[in-house]
Protein backbone atom coordinates (compact mmCIF):
# COMPACT_ATOMS: atom_id res chain seq x y z
CA UNK A 1 0.00 0.00 0.00
CA UNK A 2 1.15 3.59 -1.21
CA UNK A 3 1.79 5.49 2.12
CA UNK A 4 1.41 8.66 0.75
CA UNK A 5 -2.07 8.12 -0.62
CA UNK A 6 -4.35 9.64 1.57
CA UNK A 7 -7.24 7.22 2.52
CA UNK A 8 -10.54 8.55 4.51
CA UNK A 9 -10.71 6.65 8.33
CA UNK A 10 -14.15 4.32 8.44
CA UNK A 11 -16.44 5.86 10.95
CA UNK A 12 -16.05 3.24 13.30
CA UNK A 13 -12.02 4.17 13.54
CA UNK A 14 -13.19 8.15 13.49
CA UNK A 15 -15.64 7.63 15.98
CA UNK A 16 -13.03 6.07 18.36
CA UNK A 17 -10.43 9.10 17.65
CA UNK A 18 -12.92 11.69 18.31
CA UNK A 19 -13.62 10.30 22.06
CA UNK A 20 -9.65 9.94 22.54
CA UNK A 21 -9.59 13.67 21.57
CA UNK A 22 -12.21 14.55 23.95
CA UNK A 23 -10.93 12.98 27.13
CA UNK A 24 -7.56 14.94 26.20
CA UNK A 25 -9.78 18.32 25.84
CA UNK A 26 -11.61 17.26 29.41
CA UNK A 27 -7.22 17.11 30.46
CA UNK A 28 -6.55 20.31 28.78
CA UNK A 29 -9.19 22.51 30.23
CA UNK A 30 -8.38 21.02 33.57
CA UNK A 31 -4.99 22.02 33.11
CA UNK A 32 -5.11 25.47 32.43
CA UNK A 33 -7.27 26.99 35.09
CA UNK A 34 -6.38 29.51 36.86
CA UNK A 35 -8.18 31.44 39.39
CA UNK A 36 -8.69 34.89 38.86
CA UNK A 37 -7.69 35.94 42.05
CA UNK A 38 -3.92 35.05 40.98
CA UNK A 39 -3.96 38.39 38.95
CA UNK A 40 -4.71 40.86 41.44
CA UNK A 41 -2.67 38.69 44.61
CA UNK A 42 0.07 39.27 42.49
CA UNK A 43 -0.29 42.59 40.66
CA UNK A 44 -0.59 41.24 37.19
CA UNK A 45 -1.20 43.63 35.11
CA UNK A 46 -3.50 41.85 32.08
CA UNK A 47 -3.20 42.59 29.00
CA UNK A 48 -0.15 45.23 29.65
CA UNK A 49 -2.64 47.73 31.09
CA UNK A 50 -2.75 49.37 34.49
CA UNK A 51 -5.42 50.09 36.58
CA UNK A 52 -7.20 53.03 34.81
CA UNK A 53 -6.69 50.96 31.42
CA UNK A 54 -3.50 53.05 30.13
CA UNK A 55 -0.88 51.07 28.74
CA UNK A 56 2.21 49.99 30.62
CA UNK A 57 5.16 51.76 29.27
CA UNK A 58 7.21 49.24 27.55
CA UNK A 59 9.36 51.91 25.32
CA UNK A 60 9.93 54.75 23.42
CA UNK A 61 9.61 55.77 19.51
CA UNK A 62 9.53 59.09 17.28
CA UNK A 63 7.31 57.10 15.03
CA UNK A 64 4.01 57.72 15.94
CA UNK A 65 1.99 59.01 19.00
CA UNK A 66 -1.57 58.35 19.71
CA UNK A 67 -3.14 61.26 22.16
CA UNK A 68 -6.87 60.62 23.53
CA UNK A 69 -6.67 61.95 26.86
CA UNK A 70 -4.01 63.59 29.44
CA UNK A 71 -3.07 63.27 32.90
CA UNK A 72 -4.12 66.09 36.09
CA UNK A 73 -3.38 65.40 39.03
CA UNK A 74 -3.23 61.29 38.94
CA UNK A 75 -6.69 61.26 36.53
CA UNK A 76 -7.37 60.63 33.48
CA UNK A 77 -8.89 63.67 31.49
CA UNK A 78 -11.13 62.63 28.36
CA UNK A 79 -9.43 65.03 25.51
CA UNK A 80 -10.15 65.05 21.61
CA UNK A 81 -7.97 62.55 19.60
CA UNK A 82 -4.90 63.24 17.62
CA UNK A 83 -2.39 60.71 15.75
CA UNK A 84 0.84 61.88 15.02
CA UNK A 85 3.30 60.50 12.34
CA UNK A 86 6.52 61.69 13.28
CA UNK A 87 5.56 64.63 14.95
CA UNK A 88 2.73 65.19 11.63
CA UNK A 89 -0.94 66.06 12.28
CA UNK A 90 -2.08 62.66 10.40
CA UNK A 91 -5.55 64.65 9.44
CA UNK A 92 -3.52 67.76 8.93
CA UNK A 93 -1.60 65.69 6.49
CA UNK A 94 -4.75 64.39 4.83
CA UNK A 95 -5.77 68.08 4.23
CA UNK A 96 -2.90 69.23 2.69
CA UNK A 97 -3.18 65.89 0.10
CA UNK A 98 -7.01 66.88 -0.57
CA UNK A 99 -5.61 70.80 -1.16
CA UNK A 100 -2.93 70.01 -3.45
CA UNK A 101 -5.31 67.09 -4.95
CA UNK A 102 -2.76 64.53 -5.05
CA UNK A 103 -2.25 61.06 -3.32
CA UNK A 104 -0.45 60.69 0.15
CA UNK A 105 0.24 57.23 1.18
CA UNK A 106 3.22 56.59 -1.07
CA UNK A 107 4.63 60.02 1.04
CA UNK A 108 3.48 58.44 4.36
CA UNK A 109 5.40 55.52 4.33
CA UNK A 110 8.37 57.73 3.07
CA UNK A 111 7.45 59.60 6.16
CA UNK A 112 7.41 56.92 8.93
CA UNK A 113 10.79 55.22 7.46
CA UNK A 114 12.76 58.10 7.05
CA UNK A 115 11.40 60.44 8.90
CA UNK A 116 10.64 63.65 7.33
CA UNK A 117 8.15 64.72 4.20
CA UNK A 118 9.80 64.04 1.04
CA UNK A 119 10.84 66.89 -1.32
CA UNK A 120 9.41 66.33 -5.14
CA UNK A 121 12.58 64.89 -6.91
CA UNK A 122 12.78 62.55 -3.64
CA UNK A 123 9.01 61.50 -3.31
CA UNK A 124 9.17 60.64 -7.10
CA UNK A 125 12.55 58.62 -6.78
CA UNK A 126 10.88 56.52 -4.57
CA UNK A 127 7.61 56.49 -6.15
CA UNK A 128 10.09 54.77 -8.68
CA UNK A 129 11.18 52.57 -6.17
CA UNK A 130 8.39 51.26 -4.89
CA UNK A 131 7.39 50.51 -8.49
CA UNK A 132 10.11 48.63 -8.84
CA UNK A 133 9.47 46.77 -6.42
CA UNK A 134 5.84 45.64 -6.87
CA UNK A 135 6.68 43.22 -8.91
CA UNK A 136 6.51 39.47 -7.69
CA UNK A 137 9.03 36.98 -8.48
CA UNK A 138 8.69 34.93 -11.39
CA UNK A 139 5.87 32.34 -10.83
CA UNK A 140 5.30 33.18 -7.62
CA UNK A 141 1.12 33.52 -7.47
CA UNK A 142 1.42 30.32 -8.84
CA UNK A 143 3.73 28.50 -6.89
CA UNK A 144 3.12 29.80 -3.64
CA UNK A 145 -0.32 31.56 -3.41
CA UNK A 146 -2.35 29.18 -5.66
CA UNK A 147 -1.10 26.14 -3.55
CA UNK A 148 -3.04 24.65 -0.24
CA UNK A 149 -6.11 27.45 -0.93
CA UNK A 150 -6.91 29.27 2.14
CA UNK A 151 -10.58 30.69 3.88
CA UNK A 152 -8.09 33.49 5.43
CA UNK A 153 -6.62 35.93 2.66
CA UNK A 154 -4.51 37.18 5.69
CA UNK A 155 -3.11 33.42 6.43
CA UNK A 156 -2.38 33.52 2.89
CA UNK A 157 -0.26 37.28 3.10
CA UNK A 158 1.47 36.17 5.75
CA UNK A 159 2.31 32.61 4.02
CA UNK A 160 3.30 34.59 1.12
CA UNK A 161 5.54 37.77 3.05
CA UNK A 162 7.22 34.06 4.84
CA UNK A 163 7.80 32.81 1.20
CA UNK A 164 9.49 36.12 -0.28
CA UNK A 165 12.32 34.75 2.06
CA UNK A 166 13.38 32.21 -0.18
CA UNK A 167 13.79 34.50 -3.10
CA UNK A 168 15.61 36.70 -1.00
CA UNK A 169 19.81 35.91 -1.60
CA UNK A 170 20.69 38.21 1.57
CA UNK A 171 17.64 37.22 4.31
CA UNK A 172 18.89 37.31 7.23
CA UNK A 173 21.37 40.48 6.93
CA UNK A 174 20.11 42.57 10.01
CA UNK A 175 22.09 45.43 8.71
CA UNK A 176 20.01 48.63 8.33
CA UNK A 177 20.37 48.67 4.50
CA UNK A 178 19.65 45.37 4.29
CA UNK A 179 16.31 45.94 6.36
CA UNK A 180 15.19 48.98 4.86
CA UNK A 181 15.04 47.35 1.25
CA UNK A 182 13.26 44.19 2.11
CA UNK A 183 11.36 46.91 4.28
CA UNK A 184 9.95 48.74 0.76
CA UNK A 185 9.85 45.37 -0.74
CA UNK A 186 7.63 43.86 1.52
CA UNK A 187 5.78 47.57 1.72
CA UNK A 188 5.40 47.02 -2.14
CA UNK A 189 4.72 43.59 -3.30
CA UNK A 190 2.17 43.11 0.03
CA UNK A 191 -0.97 45.04 -1.62
CA UNK A 192 -0.28 42.63 -5.26
CA UNK A 193 0.16 39.39 -2.89
CA UNK A 194 -3.38 40.28 -1.00
CA UNK A 195 -5.13 40.99 -4.81
CA UNK A 196 -3.55 37.70 -6.10
CA UNK A 197 -4.52 36.08 -2.86
CA UNK A 198 -8.47 37.18 -3.21
CA UNK A 199 -8.57 36.42 -7.01
CA UNK A 200 -7.80 32.96 -6.46
CA UNK A 201 -10.25 32.59 -3.39
CA UNK A 202 -12.74 33.88 -5.57
CA UNK A 203 -11.73 30.93 -7.68
CA UNK A 204 -11.54 28.29 -6.04
CA UNK A 205 -14.02 28.35 -3.71
CA UNK A 206 -16.99 30.36 -5.59
CA UNK A 207 -15.96 29.04 -8.74
CA UNK A 208 -14.97 32.80 -10.49
CA UNK A 209 -12.82 33.42 -13.26
CA UNK A 210 -9.51 33.79 -12.32
CA UNK A 211 -7.84 36.89 -13.15
CA UNK A 212 -4.23 37.95 -12.04
CA UNK A 213 -3.80 41.95 -12.82
CA UNK A 214 -0.33 43.33 -12.42
CA UNK A 215 0.10 46.73 -10.97
CA UNK A 216 1.14 49.95 -13.24
CA UNK A 217 4.19 51.73 -12.49
CA UNK A 218 2.33 55.13 -13.13
CA UNK A 219 -0.15 54.03 -10.92
CA UNK A 220 -0.34 55.26 -6.77
CA UNK A 221 -0.45 52.42 -4.52
CA UNK A 222 -4.77 53.11 -3.94
CA UNK A 223 -5.18 52.86 -7.73
CA UNK A 224 -3.34 49.68 -8.59
CA UNK A 225 -4.91 48.36 -5.71
CA UNK A 226 -8.83 48.41 -6.56
CA UNK A 227 -7.06 47.97 -10.51
CA UNK A 228 -5.77 44.68 -9.12
CA UNK A 229 -9.02 43.89 -6.92
CA UNK A 230 -11.68 44.19 -10.12
CA UNK A 231 -12.47 41.94 -12.44
CA UNK A 232 -12.94 44.75 -15.02
CA UNK A 233 -9.57 46.79 -13.56
CA UNK A 234 -11.60 49.99 -13.72
CA UNK A 235 -12.53 52.37 -10.97
CA UNK A 236 -13.07 56.26 -10.64
CA UNK A 237 -10.45 58.65 -9.27
CA UNK A 238 -12.86 59.63 -5.96
CA UNK A 239 -12.73 56.10 -5.54
CA UNK A 240 -9.20 55.36 -5.49
CA UNK A 241 -8.60 58.68 -3.45
CA UNK A 242 -10.93 57.87 -0.42
CA UNK A 243 -8.52 54.72 -0.62
CA UNK A 244 -5.73 56.84 -0.27
CA UNK A 245 -7.11 58.06 2.37
CA UNK A 246 -8.32 54.88 4.43
CA UNK A 247 -4.67 53.90 4.08
CA UNK A 248 -3.03 57.03 5.38
CA UNK A 249 -5.27 56.94 8.43
CA UNK A 250 -4.26 52.86 8.85
CA UNK A 251 -0.52 53.33 8.05
CA UNK A 252 0.85 54.07 11.72
CA UNK A 253 -0.71 53.86 15.20
CA UNK A 254 2.07 53.98 17.83
CA UNK A 255 4.14 50.89 19.01
CA UNK A 256 1.54 49.70 21.82
CA UNK A 257 -1.02 48.07 18.84
CA UNK A 258 -0.89 44.60 19.02
CA UNK A 259 0.39 43.98 15.68
CA UNK A 260 3.28 46.88 15.96
CA UNK A 261 4.18 45.63 19.92
CA UNK A 262 4.23 41.96 17.75
CA UNK A 263 6.80 43.56 15.25
CA UNK A 264 8.52 44.90 18.23
CA UNK A 265 8.81 41.57 20.14
CA UNK A 266 9.73 39.52 17.44
CA UNK A 267 12.14 42.16 15.65
CA UNK A 268 13.75 42.28 19.55
CA UNK A 269 14.95 38.62 18.87
CA UNK A 270 17.04 40.04 16.34
CA UNK A 271 15.18 37.35 13.50
CA UNK A 272 14.49 38.18 9.79
CA UNK A 273 12.25 41.19 8.68
CA UNK A 274 9.80 38.41 7.11
CA UNK A 275 9.21 36.61 10.03
CA UNK A 276 8.63 39.68 11.82
CA UNK A 277 6.24 41.18 9.09
CA UNK A 278 4.62 37.52 9.23
CA UNK A 279 4.01 37.83 12.95
CA UNK A 280 2.65 41.11 12.80
CA UNK A 281 -0.26 40.24 9.93
CA UNK A 282 -1.35 37.02 12.63
CA UNK A 283 -1.68 39.75 15.23
CA UNK A 284 -4.09 42.09 13.16
CA UNK A 285 -5.95 39.29 11.77
CA UNK A 286 -7.99 38.61 15.48
CA UNK A 287 -11.33 40.13 15.68
CA UNK A 288 -9.89 41.97 18.99
CA UNK A 289 -7.57 44.14 16.58
CA UNK A 290 -7.98 44.37 12.70
CA UNK A 291 -10.81 41.97 12.15
CA UNK A 292 -12.91 44.11 14.42
CA UNK A 293 -14.55 45.87 11.17
CA UNK A 294 -16.05 43.03 10.04
CA UNK A 295 -17.92 42.55 13.48
CA UNK A 296 -18.91 46.08 13.06
CA UNK A 297 -20.43 45.51 9.64
CA UNK A 298 -22.02 42.41 10.78
CA UNK A 299 -23.87 44.58 13.91
CA UNK A 300 -25.01 46.96 10.99
CA UNK A 301 -26.82 45.02 8.95
CA UNK A 302 -28.47 42.88 12.06
CA UNK A 303 -29.69 46.49 13.40
CA UNK A 304 -31.15 47.38 9.81
CA UNK A 305 -32.79 44.24 10.31
CA UNK A 306 -34.14 44.65 13.57
CA UNK A 307 -35.71 48.34 12.84
CA UNK A 308 -38.41 49.31 10.10
CA UNK A 309 -37.74 52.59 10.09
CA UNK A 310 -34.21 53.27 10.07
CA UNK A 311 -34.35 57.50 10.68
CA UNK A 312 -36.57 56.65 13.79
CA UNK A 313 -34.11 57.31 16.57
CA UNK A 314 -35.97 55.71 19.82
CA UNK A 315 -36.29 52.71 17.63
CA UNK A 316 -32.88 52.59 17.32
CA UNK A 317 -32.47 53.04 20.80
CA UNK A 318 -34.38 49.78 21.51
CA UNK A 319 -32.24 47.93 18.92
CA UNK A 320 -29.09 49.25 20.90
CA UNK A 321 -30.29 48.28 24.04
CA UNK A 322 -31.18 44.80 23.02
CA UNK A 323 -27.44 44.46 22.16
CA UNK A 324 -26.38 45.36 25.55
CA UNK A 325 -28.46 43.30 26.67
CA UNK A 326 -27.33 40.20 24.47
CA UNK A 327 -30.45 39.24 23.45
CA UNK A 328 -29.60 40.72 19.55
CA UNK A 329 -26.28 40.26 17.35
CA UNK A 330 -24.05 38.02 18.47
CA UNK A 331 -24.24 38.37 22.14
CA UNK A 332 -21.50 39.71 23.31
CA UNK A 333 -23.02 42.63 24.47
CA UNK A 334 -20.73 45.24 22.23
CA UNK A 335 -21.53 47.91 20.17
CA UNK A 336 -18.51 47.42 18.17
CA UNK A 337 -17.69 50.52 16.45
CA UNK A 338 -17.45 52.55 20.01
CA UNK A 339 -15.32 52.72 22.54
CA UNK A 340 -11.34 52.85 21.90
CA UNK A 341 -8.40 52.19 24.35
CA UNK A 342 -7.01 55.71 24.41
CA UNK A 343 -9.28 58.30 22.40
CA UNK A 344 -11.87 59.43 24.63
CA UNK A 345 -13.93 62.55 23.28
CA UNK A 346 -12.94 61.98 18.89
CA UNK A 347 -10.81 59.34 17.31
CA UNK A 348 -8.89 61.49 14.30
CA UNK A 349 -9.31 58.42 11.77
CA UNK A 350 -13.21 58.36 12.00
CA UNK A 351 -13.34 61.99 11.81
CA UNK A 352 -11.78 62.07 8.63
CA UNK A 353 -13.30 59.47 6.98
CA UNK A 354 -16.51 61.04 7.88
CA UNK A 355 -15.54 64.44 6.23
CA UNK A 356 -13.92 63.04 3.18
CA UNK A 357 -16.79 59.88 2.39
CA UNK A 358 -19.80 61.61 2.83
CA UNK A 359 -19.97 63.05 -0.93
CA UNK A 360 -19.53 59.81 -2.00
CA UNK A 361 -22.10 58.03 -0.02
CA UNK A 362 -24.60 60.37 -1.46
CA UNK A 363 -22.92 59.80 -4.96
CA UNK A 364 -23.64 55.98 -4.37
CA UNK A 365 -26.82 55.78 -2.46
CA UNK A 366 -25.40 55.22 0.98
CA UNK A 367 -26.78 58.46 2.28
CA UNK A 368 -29.10 56.76 4.57
CA UNK A 369 -26.65 54.10 5.61
CA UNK A 370 -24.09 56.74 6.60
CA UNK A 371 -26.70 58.37 8.52
CA UNK A 372 -27.37 55.43 10.88
CA UNK A 373 -23.84 55.24 11.69
CA UNK A 374 -23.78 58.68 12.66
CA UNK A 375 -26.92 58.10 14.92
CA UNK A 376 -25.56 55.03 16.27
CA UNK A 377 -22.21 57.26 17.13
CA UNK A 378 -24.68 59.91 18.80
CA UNK A 379 -27.12 57.50 20.73
CA UNK A 380 -24.46 54.92 22.04
CA UNK A 381 -22.28 57.25 24.58
CA UNK A 382 -25.09 57.99 27.09
CA UNK A 383 -27.01 55.08 26.57
CA UNK A 384 -24.02 52.75 27.19
CA UNK A 385 -23.40 54.79 30.72
CA UNK A 386 -26.68 54.90 31.66
CA UNK A 387 -26.78 50.63 30.83
CA UNK A 388 -24.08 50.13 33.03
CA UNK A 389 -24.05 52.92 35.76
CA UNK A 390 -20.90 54.73 34.85
CA UNK A 391 -19.91 58.01 33.25
CA UNK A 392 -16.94 57.19 30.91
CA UNK A 393 -16.39 58.56 27.59
CA UNK A 394 -16.77 57.39 24.13
CA UNK A 395 -16.71 58.10 20.91
CA UNK A 396 -16.83 56.59 17.53
CA UNK A 397 -13.76 54.37 16.36
CA UNK A 398 -12.33 54.36 13.37
CA UNK A 399 -14.26 50.94 12.57
CA UNK A 400 -17.19 52.25 12.78
CA UNK A 401 -17.38 53.81 9.71
CA UNK A 402 -14.07 52.12 7.74
CA UNK A 403 -16.72 48.68 6.97
CA UNK A 404 -19.19 51.35 5.35
CA UNK A 405 -16.55 53.02 3.55
CA UNK A 406 -15.16 49.70 2.06
CA UNK A 407 -18.49 48.33 1.02
CA UNK A 408 -19.18 51.83 -1.01
CA UNK A 409 -15.92 51.04 -2.80
CA UNK A 410 -17.32 47.51 -3.60
CA UNK A 411 -14.40 46.04 -1.58
CA UNK A 412 -15.12 42.73 -0.51
CA UNK A 413 -15.65 41.87 3.09
CA UNK A 414 -13.02 39.32 3.14
CA UNK A 415 -10.54 42.03 1.98
CA UNK A 416 -11.53 44.39 5.15
CA UNK A 417 -8.74 43.15 7.26
CA UNK A 418 -6.11 42.52 4.28
CA UNK A 419 -6.37 46.34 3.25
CA UNK A 420 -5.60 47.23 7.08
CA UNK A 421 -2.62 45.16 6.66
CA UNK A 422 -1.32 46.34 3.68
CA UNK A 423 -1.58 49.98 5.29
CA UNK A 424 0.03 49.13 8.27
CA UNK A 425 3.01 47.58 7.06
CA UNK A 426 4.54 50.78 6.66
CA UNK A 427 4.26 51.31 10.50
CA UNK A 428 5.47 47.56 10.94
CA UNK A 429 8.60 48.02 9.33
CA UNK A 430 9.43 51.59 10.59
CA UNK A 431 8.99 50.10 14.23
CA UNK A 432 10.95 46.57 13.48
CA UNK A 433 14.17 49.10 12.30
CA UNK A 434 13.74 51.32 15.10
CA UNK A 435 13.46 48.29 17.78
CA UNK A 436 16.15 46.25 16.27
CA UNK A 437 18.35 49.41 16.19
CA UNK A 438 17.56 51.70 19.23
CA UNK A 439 16.68 49.04 22.24
CA UNK A 440 19.23 46.25 21.32
CA UNK A 441 17.68 43.95 24.03
CA UNK A 442 15.46 41.01 23.89
CA UNK A 443 11.71 41.48 25.14
CA UNK A 444 11.04 39.36 28.04
CA UNK A 445 8.45 39.89 30.59
CA UNK A 446 8.05 37.82 33.73
CA UNK A 447 5.20 35.34 34.84
CA UNK A 448 4.48 34.13 38.18
CA UNK A 449 4.89 30.62 38.35
CA UNK A 450 1.59 29.34 40.77
CA UNK A 451 1.76 25.68 40.21
CA UNK A 452 2.08 23.48 42.95
CA UNK A 453 5.28 21.21 43.29
CA UNK A 454 4.74 17.53 41.60
CA UNK A 455 7.40 14.65 42.29
CA UNK A 456 7.83 12.12 39.31
CA UNK A 457 6.19 8.97 39.94
CA UNK A 458 6.48 5.95 37.32
CA UNK A 459 4.36 4.97 34.61
CA UNK A 460 3.21 1.96 36.16
CA UNK A 461 2.32 3.43 39.28
CA UNK A 462 0.20 6.18 37.96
Amino acid sequence: MDNNIYTPMPDDASDHYEKLFASCLEEAEEANRIPPAAFENYRVKRGLREQDGTGVMAGVTTIGNVHGYYVYEGDKVADNGKLEYRGFDMSKLIDGYAEENRYGFEEVVYLLLFGKLPNKEQLDDFNALLAHYRKLPPRFSEDILMKAPSRSIMNKMATGVLALYSYDENPDDTSLENMLRQSIEIIAKLPVIAAHSYAYYRTHYYGRSLNFHRPHDDLSSAQNFLRMLRSTKQYTEEEARLLDICMIIQAEHGGGNNSSFTCRVLSSSGTDTYSAIAGAIGSLKGPLHGGANIKVQEMFDCIKANMKDTHDESELREVLTKILKKELGDGSGLIYGMGHAVYTLSDPRAQMLKKYAHDLAEKKGYADDFALLEAIEKITPDLFNSFKGSNKPMCANVDLYSGLVYRMLDIPVEMYTPLFAISRVAGWCAHRIEEFYTSKKIIRPAYKFISHKNEYTPLDER
